[in-house]
This record gives structure tokens, C-alpha cells and sequence, in this order.
């Protein structure tokens, strides 16, 4: 029986893993969704923002009533304006145009200040994502200012584990395969680590856009798949927690979003970002996978 939680930051995890069923091919492997969706804020991003925040309280580095900085494309940013209203912290977000209306209009609504950095023709790159950063720093330069500065967040993937402890206590048994997409890498490492803990021969495969498959060694692009794909290797990225690199073209997530596969199990997606309310999860054997 689940209990009342004290406040909103209590309901974080424990969210559904459900089995795929109707879009998996015949002799596949089991797939498992976990439906991260569940989770205040509607992704998996609450996790690590409030591990951030409750990290960078221990060592003292936020004061009552300071201004938290980031940069995000506005999945981590819905998650942390959420964390930081709870908390009473006023924060500072740097957007852009590149990203959706609909995350903009949640952050403010959490209250939060947003600046915005100008993209070309509404396209991810690196470039966008480093003009971010550069004007999130020079905003945390303010008295009572702190920069979460998430791709360098050691705290972040604190909150990852939890999810890789989850997907394990679901399961009932050994997963075989962890496939995740990757933005800042904190989910695939943290998540991983606990998966690994109980089942070192684990398979982890990260996912990142084939428009700018820099993970694969490829050159750095443009691309339109909102929260993964900064352009550039993220600075906390450990290759050898990964066995495999997949790169997915932006078709795929549009698919997923106009309907197909998820209408056929039932499951809802954001319409801009779905890789990240599920990540996926093989069990009974490393079998033959459809490239949507």
C-alpha cells in the first residue's frame, strides 16, 4: 500500500514498467518500458534536478532565497523550476527558440525567469548549446547565484541510480539490456551502475540523434530531437560504462509522437521529446531489435 507523501518532492520514482507487446517483431527480445512519464513533472528529469539541488544544499552552496541558474531545452528545466518553487529558491533559466512553446509555458508557470539565446531556424547544435551554457555562466556571476551547470553535475546522476534499482526490483529477474538516450549521459551511467551492481554482463546501449552522432565519432550537426544530442561530448561522458552506440534518425521519434507505435500500447509521449519517458529494457536474451 503506497503511503501520503509529505510534498510533491516524496512522489518522485516507483513509476509502472510495462511490457511492449504489440509493436515488438516475432523471436524479438522482451522489451520493457519504464513509463517515466509517471513522475512529477511528467519525466525522469525530477529525479536528477532534485538530487542537484538537495547535493549542492549538504555542502552548503545555496542559501534560503538564492537564484539557482541553468540552461536546459526545457525538460530539466520544467523539473527544476518545479523543485525550486517547493524549496522556495528563485531560478534563472537559459531557453531558445529551438525548444517548444509548451516547456517555456511550464517554467514560467513554476515561476521561473527566462532568457533567451537566439538558434538557426529553430535547429539544435552545438554552437546553440555552448552559446547557452556561456550565457548561463555569466548570469550565476550575480550575488546569491549559483549555477547547476548540468552537464558538469556531479550530483545529477546521484538521482539516476534509483531508476537502475527500480527497473531491477520490477523486473524479478536479470535484464539483459539497458537502451537509453543521451543528453548529458547522467541517466545511462547512473542507472547503469545500479543495473550492473546486480548483473555485471548487462548490455547498456546509448542512444543519440544521427543527425549529430558525435558519441559514434561522427561530426557534430544539427538536429530537432529535443534533449539529447548537445552537439559535443558531454564532459562527464565515460565510454566504458557503455557497451554500444545507436543512432537514430529524427523520422523516428515523429513516428513515436504521431501515434505509432505507442497509440497501438496505449502509452502517451511528449509530442517534441519522447526518448525521455522511456528508457527501455530487454529481458530473456539480446534477440533481434526493429530499427523503428
Amino acid at each position: 500500500m503506497q503511503t501520503i507523501a509529505r510534498s510533491v518532492l516524496d512522489a518522485i520514482g516507483n513509476t509502472p514498467i510495462v511490457e511492449l507487446r504489440k509493436v515488438t517483431p516475432a523471436g524479438s527480445a522482451r522489451i520493457l518500458g519504464k513509463l517515466e512519464f509517471a513522475n512529477p513533472t511528467g519525466s525522469m528529469k525530477y529525479r536528477m534536478t532534485k538530487a542537484a539541488i538537495e547535493g549542492a544544499e549538504a555542502r552548503d552552496l545555496l542559501t534560503p532565497g538564492a537564484t539557482v541558474v541553468e540552461y536546459t531545452a526545457g525538460t530539466t528545466g520544467v523539473s527544476l523550476a518545479l523543485v525550486c518553487a517547493v524549496k522556495g529558491y528563485h531560478l534563472e533559466i537559459v531557453f531558445s527558440d529551438a525548444f517548444s512553446e509548451e516547456k517555456r509555458r511550464m517554467m514560467e508557470a513554476f515561476g521561473a525567469r527566462i532568457t533567451d539565446v537566439t538558434s538557426e531556424r529553430k535547429k539544435i547544435t552545438e554552437s546553440l548549446i555552448k552559446a547557452m551554457i556561456d550565457t548561463a555562466a555569466e548570469i550565476s556571476l550575480r550575488p546569491q547565484h549559483w549555477y547547476r551547470d548540468q552537464i558538469n553535475n556531479t550530483d545529477a546522476v546521484n538521482g539516476y541510480r534509483p531508476l537502475g534499482e527500480e527497473i531491477r526490483a520490477q523486473t524479478e529477474g536479470p535484464v539483459d539490456a539497458f537502451v537509453r538516450a543521451v543528453g548529458t549521459a547522467h541517466a545511462s551511467h547512473g542507472a547503469a551502475e545500479a543495473l550492473r551492481a546486480q548483473r555485471p554482463g548487462i548490455r547498456i546501449v546509448a542512444v543519440e540523434p544521427h543527425e549529430s552522432a558525435v558519441l559514434s565519432g561522427s561530426p557534430t550537426g544539427s538536429h530537432q530531437i529535443e534533449g539529447v544530442g548537445i552537439g559535443f561530448l558531454p564532459p562527464l561522458w565515460n565510454p566504458e560504462l557503455v557497451d554500444e552506440i545507436q543512432s537514430v534518425a529524427r523520422s523516428m521519434p515523429r513516428r513515436w509522437c504521431a501515434g505509432w507505435p505507442l497509440r497501438k500500447e496505449s502509452l502517451r509521449a511528449h509530442r517534441r521529446a519522447p526518448m525521455w519517458w522511456l528508457p527501455f529494457a530487454w529481458r530473456n536474451g539480446w534477440g533481434p531489435v526493429r530499427r523503428w
